[in-house]
């Protein structure tokens, strides 16, 4: 049986479903991000099959650092760790070696860097980062590149985009040795490569066919959501996209809102991830399908209604914007983790939707009516300031 199956297209976006060792992955799908193996703000592995999360993510990096993956591997890998029997995602770690390391020396082997917790020496590379993912066992591991700035100048992007490419060969090369040996948590784990090449549309369509070759897993566009425009990561999916294979799942890496997520279903892209619900909601800032709210606000101190009419996460079953607005002002856990799982909730939910707008092929009229909508509360806040 093929790990993808392209169910339906309507325009280029696509329905589909992933089969994996952990179960099937209905998509487009939002991965739920737990970077330490819990979703910040209380959420529990039970909580999260009550909000209709499919996928978890979990940070390599993070888990490498703190806690270490060669524990986790001992107490049975990451699903029996933290409880959870659907698939995981992890990350390689290059984006945190990137962007949290400020004292870091890129080689061809891999990155030297410092601990951001206690300042040790780490060296990583393509080899480490698998033979970490494989020890967590988690479902589908992502390969190790360099994600360089956006802004990044031409020179600097073909140099890195050149390395990541021969990081990617020795990433396959090293999973397919550690998924043939005989303690490997996960010997069906999966590999996504990365496409980089920062806003060079050239670089970036040049690395999708390249990468295209090595016939993985599933495929990535990286390197987006860190300092280009909007308008400037559209593009970059308009180009990119079609030069990965149909046949396999994409993934826009660590994107995004919910308006860039509709835009990225309908270039095609299957996967999403961000920590914006569960950060947002441990601020207080929750998702409505009018726009998003600040719970903070004054004007909610004695509204009586659910965060939104007709949710049924359990937040809005029980719970009026006026208690949980006292529990986030009183500073208790509890407002915060209500917010985290009403995110959520939003997210799956409005992937659910996606996914049935694909199968009625109507994505394109859900899309505009979806965006439009959620701008409403932002359309009065105008009309009131004006």
């Amino acid at each position: 049986m093929a790990k993808y199956e392209l169910l339906k297209q309507d325009g280029r976006a696509k329905r589909g479903v992933f089969h994996t060792v952990h179960g099937d992955i209905q998509t487009p799908v939002f991965m739920n991000v737990g970077t330490v193996a819990a979703i910040k703000g209380a959420v529990s592995t039970t909580d999260l099959k009550d909000i209709k999360c499919q996928v978890e993510l979990s940070n390599t990096y993070h888990l490498h650092v703190r806690t270490g993956d060669k524990l986790i591997k001992e107490v049975g890998g990451l699903h029996k760790f933290m409880v959870w029997d659907r698939p995981i995602l992890t990350d390689s770690g290059g984006f945190q070696v990137f962007s949290l390391a400020k004292l870091r020396k890129i080689h061809e082997e891999g990155v030297y860097f410092n601990s951001h917790i206690d300042g040790h020496k780490i060296f990583m590379g393509p080899e480490e980062s698998m033979q970490i993912q494989s020890n967590l066992g988690s479902t589908i591991a992502m390969a190790f590149d360099e994600c360089p700035p956006a802004l990044a100048d031409r020179r600097y992007v073909a140099n890195s985009v050149a390395r990541t490419t021969r990081w990617l060969e020795r990433c396959k090369n090293k999973m397919t040795e550690l998924n043939s040996l005989e303690d490997t948590v996960n010997k069906d784990q999966l590999l996504f490569g990365i496409n980089q090449g920062a806003i060079f549309d050239d670089i970036r369509i040049d690395h999708a066919k390249r990468i295209s070759e090595l016939d993985l897993d599933g495929y990535a566009v990286g390197g987006l959501a860190v300092g280009e425009s909007h308008e400037q990561m559209y593009h970059v999916l308009d180009v990119t996209v079609p030069h990965l294979p149909l046949e396999k799942p994409t993934y826009l890496m660590g994107v995004g809102t919910p308006a860039n997520i509709l835009e990225g279903v309908e270039r095609g892209v299957d996967f999403f991830d961000c920590v914006y619900p569960s950060r947002n909601g441990r601020h207080g800032h929750v998702y409505t399908n009018q726009g998003k709210i600040n719970l903070f606000n004054k004007k909610y101190e004695k509204d009586m209604r659910p965060i939104e009419e007709g949710c049924g996460c359990p937040a809005c079953r029980t719970y009026s914007r006026a208690y949980i607005r006292h529990l986030l002002k009183a500073k208790e856990m509890l407002g915060m983790r209500l917010c985290v799982l009403h995110n959520l909730y939003f997210y799956n939910t409005m992937m659910e939707e996606i996914r049935d707008a694909i199968d009625d092929g109507r994505f394109k009229s859900y899309k505009d009516d979806k965006i439009y909508n959620m701008g409403q509360i932002n359309r009065e806040k105008e009309k009131n300031n004006g």
